[in-house]
């Protein structure tokens, strides 16, 4: 993959050069080629296929620190106490549900 930006790069260069040494050229137009047509166009392509390897590399950071904090939790519960490093595990629901929390609002009659 980054053989074809460095490929793509020079060839950039190489029209800038062009520009600026053209005697109908500027350095402003060399300068505003090398910009259009390589810089922002590279980063954005190096930007977009980098995508896939930056959601491993999060996905693998998430996963080493949920094992950390299992592995702290584990090192901290003790056998006689009966900690569940799953609490929602059960499937049940948190707790009773409330009777009547709020009256009604009826209409005048």
């Amino acid at each position: 993959m980054y053989l074809v930006v460095i490929g793509w790069m020079y060839v950039v260069l190489m029209m800038s050069v062009a520009e600026a040494s053209n005697s109908t050229g500027s350095i402003l137009g060399a300068i505003v080629t090398f910009f259009l047509y390589g810089l922002l166009p590279v980063v954005l392509v190096v930007y977009v296929m980098r995508t896939p390897a930056r959601r491993k590399e999060i996905k693998a950071r998430e996963a080493a620190e949920h094992q950390a904090q299992m592995a702290r939790l584990a090192a901290n519960a003790e056998p006689a106490t009966g900690v569940s490093l799953d609490p929602d595990a059960g499937g049940h629901a948190a707790g009773a549900a409330e009777q009547g929390g709020v009256a009604p609002v009826r209409k005048e009659t």
